[in-house]
């Protein structure tokens, strides 16, 4: 089922406007844990039908007046040079890709934090980088007995110790490239500073998934387990809700396990806790947003589905090992989901059985099935990305959208010129000779008008593919799965 899923204006309203009273209720100042991904959610959009990946930073605009960003970054994850996974940077110069981003959205950076400082060489030459930038910087220190000793965690020799992160708005957003940056730490960290000088001042937490208000069984709570297999996330019933509320909702378990150390936390910096449970931290409206259940649960179905394969493939490269696979077995059998409700992976197998070569398969908008091939000129996934844009632009299946002529010079530069063995071409390379003839081909200039419609398809590849094309699929919005093999039997692949 196709469809919207997801009332994105409205959830972009009622998040602004329960931040806003969450502010309130601290006296005006709010320092907001942000979780998850600020810029392109793409797997929320996947699972909520209808989300726009900006959303959140579109909601942040409605309030950059109000609204000050504090980047937390781990000193050791800058001396390992840390990576991260999707984008493939390191997490230090994913503070300077942040920073650009918030700047351009008219968002304003007020500080870079540097957490768990132990005088890492690497550390303090990057500080000074910052600092050179024209960025306010600050150290925040281990803590001893964190997180558990809270008379020391809570003290001149512990909060005390770190550097006071001077922010001038009400709304303090505390973000950072990835997981187990110390966000939380430095949120908690600020309070105990804030409190020192009489400013009242909360913390709450930005954490789109699990969502609270839907069933623990609900697959877009499932699918939140398959994105974060590798981290070992546990969705949860939130027992403090329950116990205090009587009512039953959904958390995870590194914020139910953390709780009674938060809680004695807000206890001894302010002498009570704002919260009774972790799900009172949260400000998330997204499950209130839902406008159709149905169309939800197929979309998540299909992302379990698709993390799967990721993890299949990642044990393949040798990136992963088996727990991964197995959880996110478990959390197909629980969804009541298999292979087989993917109709793009029987389609590609079926074609590449059949050719003796790799194969690709994509579902359209009306649930028909195209495939490509390899051939002499064309790769699976380019031959499957024209004919797909044949299909929609209403072209005949028989029509040259690129000649040979302008084809074959290329592979010939590939080869002769460029060092490449294989000379089928990736699929920017096809899109780059079909944006040519579009210029003199009326056909190819309806077919390369349909690109911006091929978002949001699934798509399946007999073999596992080139970063360069698994690249473009993404750009283009196009949800694709790779069976766990290599066209060759060559240990390097690119």
């Amino acid at each position: 089922m196709k469809g919207i899923g997801f009332d994105n204006d409205k959830y972009r309203d009622m998040q602004s406007k329960h931040i806003m009273e969450r502010i309130g209720k601290f006296g005006g100042k709010l320092y907001l844990e942000f979780g998850g991904k600020l810029f392109d959610d793409y797997h929320a959009s996947r699972v909520l039908p209808g989300f726009k990946p900006d959303s959140k930073i579109t909601m942040l605009k409605e309030l950059k007046e109000q609204t000050e960003i504090v980047i937390a970054i781990k000193a050791g994850d800058i001396e390992k040079n840390k990576v991260r996974g999707d984008i493939g940077i390191t997490y230090d110069m994913d503070v300077l890709r942040l920073i650009d981003a918030f700047t351009n959205n008219g968002l304003f950076v007020g500080s870079v934090v540097l957490t768990q400082f132990k005088e890492q060489p690497s550390a303090i030459a990057y500080e000074k980088k910052l600092k050179a930038l024209g960025l306010k910087v600050y150290r925040h220190y281990p803590i001893v007995g964190y997180p558990s000793d809270i008379p020391m965690i809570v003290s001149d020799d512990g909060f005390g110790r770190n550097d006071y992160i001077e922010t001038t708005r009400p709304l303090v957003v505390v973000t950072a490239p990835g997981p187990g940056s110390g966000k939380m730490a430095t949120c908690l960290s600020q309070l105990y500073h804030e409190q020192k000088r009489g400013i009242k001042a909360g913390y709450a937490k930005f954490e789109t998934f699990p969502i609270w208000n839907l069933p623990l069984n609900h697959p877009v709570n499932l699918a939140y387990e398959a994105a974060t297999a590798d981290l070992n996330d546990i969705n949860m019933i939130d027992p403090f809700h329950l116990e205090a509320y009587g009512e039953t909702v959904v958390n995870y378990n590194r914020d139910v396990e953390v709780f009674p150390v938060l809680k004695a936390i807000f206890e001894k910096i302010s002498g009570e806790s704002p919260y009774q449970s972790p799900t009172d931290m949260g400000v998330n409206m997204a499950g209130h947003c839902i406008v159709n259940d149905e169309v939800t649960r197929q979309a998540s179905n299909q992302e379990i589905i698709r993390r799967y394969y990721q993890a299949l493939c990642d044990r393949r490269k040798g990136d992963a090992g088996d727990n991964a696979i197995q959880k996110i077995e478990l959390l197909m059998k629980k969804a009541g989901i298999s292979i087989a409700d993917r109709p793009v992976v029987a389609a590609a197998n079926i074609r590449a059985e059949e050719t003796g070569n790799p194969a690709a398969a994509m579902e359209m908008p009306d649930g028909s099935i195209l495939t490509g091939k390899t051939s002499t000129l064309l790769g699976a996934s380019s031959a499957l990305i024209l004919n797909a844009l044949k299909v929609l632009a209403g072209i005949d299946d028989e029509a040259k959208l690129i000649s040979p002529q302008v084809i074959e010079p290329i592979m010939e530069l590939k080869v002769k010129y460029l060092g490449n063995h294989n000379p089928l071409l990736h699929i920017d390379e096809i899109l780059i000779a079909l944006s040519v003839e579009a210029n003199t081909n009326p056909e190819a200039k309806a077919a390369y008008a349909q690109l911006s419609n091929l978002a949001g398809l699934e798509v399946h590849s007999s073999v596992i593919l080139s970063q360069v094309d698994v690249g473009v699929f993404k750009k283009l919005g196009v949800n694709l799965t790779c069976e766990p093999r290599y066209q060759t039997k060559k240990l390097f692949h690119t």
